[in-house]
């Protein structure tokens, strides 16, 4: 299988504020697999969710690199490319984008969607939720209102974590929920909080009526995790501190549920495997995305019957998406009936 590299450059319609910075434009990468006549499609976007950022550079060069190593394989083949990936090192969302790429060549090669190769059911995917980044309690307000002037939003994700400290937090979440007193809400802190603001943090929203808490302590802290779900009403999920099924056997203790991010786990096949290994630890599994077009939400999209909860919105946030394929309705992101992925480039980006 032949392997084509191309990076493209993507722009925010409002920019995102979170614990560790603010972005409001990403240059991802979209990778081409050959082989048959056919082509998959995957993509890989940069992230920073630890000590080892993956930059859009560090991604694309680890992508033509392997590339010569993947040509004696074909796209049936992905157990061995995996133990070829692997063995090379590189980068989790070159991983993601190559695996992607490889089961939209599958699902195009037998001529099916393919969440119906994994004999799944599109009806039972729950609302995503939009995210409504760190900002003043009029910004958020301001952000609440863009929203609902163009989705038809169900959730909203509240990034929490300010350096302002709790009290800022607590002022703009409650701006939020004046705007939009209908929709559910779930909070991610990004690791922006220390145990004991946690603690507090999770009894008041609570009593809000906030559903989740993602990622309150900061990747390194797990085992505060144990003492905080002790003591926290509130569901916890971990994002930063989980990215593969590797990482989740240890953290079953500790936590609620698990963020499943495709750049994290480097693909679809390691996100199934977390799935199930997740069920096997009683934890709850939401599908969540960094930066993402809708090529890679749409892959991502293919497990949510799976999922309780999606958070898959990076790609309608974006004002220059050059892909189409997963849909709104409903406020919730959904599949569609085309092959593979289902994904096609988008007739002004051609």
């Amino acid at each position: 299988m032949q392997i084509e590299v191309e990076v493209f450059t993507v722009n925010k319609r409002f920019p995102l504020t979170i614990s560790r910075g603010t972005t409001a434009k990403t240059t991802n990468v979209w990778v081409r697999m050959v082989d048959d006549g056919i082509e998959g499609w995957g993509e890989a976007s940069p992230f920073n969710a630890d000590s080892h950022p993956q930059s859009t550079e560090m991604i694309k060069v680890a992508l033509q690199q392997i590339s010569d190593s993947l040509k004696a394989f074909n796209p049936l083949q992905r157990s061995s490319v995996e133990l070829v990936l692997n063995k090379a090192g590189i980068p989790s969302s070159a991983k993601a984008a190559l695996d992607m790429a490889m089961h939209d060549w599958l699902g195009k090669k037998v001529g099916l969607p393919l969440w119906q190769t994994w004999g799944l059911e599109p009806n039972s995917i729950v609302p995503t939720s939009v995210t409504i980044g760190i900002n003043s309690p009029e910004g958020a307000r301001i952000r609440v209102r863009d929203w609902l002037g163009f989705t038809d939003v169900r959730v909203l994700k509240v990034k929490l974590g300010s350096p302002d400290g709790i009290a800022a937090d607590q002022k703009m979440i409650m701006a939020v929920r004046e705007e939009a007193p209908t929709p559910e809400l779930y909070v991610d802190a990004n690791g922006g909080w220390s145990l004991a603001d946690a603690e507090l943090m999770c009894t008041w929203l609570a009593d809000l009526g906030v559903k989740y808490v993602e990622q309150p302590l900061s990747r390194g802290q797990e085992n505060n995790l144990r003492e905080l779900k002790k003591r926290s009403p509130l569901p916890i999920f971990v994002d930063e501190s989980c990215f593969t099924s590797g990482d989740i056997p240890k953290l079953a203790s500790c936590v609620d549920g698990i963020n499943i991010k495709l750049m994290k786990s480097g693909g679809l096949t390691e996100a199934m495997r977390m799935i199930h290994t997740a069920r096997s630890h009683g934890l709850q599994v939401m599908l969540g995305c960094y930066s993402d077009s809708t090529l890679a939400n749409t892959a991502a999209i293919q497990l949510a019957p799976l999922a309780d909860y999606i958070d898959l919105d990076s790609h309608l946030n974006l004002i220059d998406d050059p892909f189409t394929g997963a849909l709104l309705q409903e406020g919730k992101v959904l599949p569609n009936n085309l092959p593979g992925l289902g994904v096609e480039r988008r007739a002004s980006s051609t």
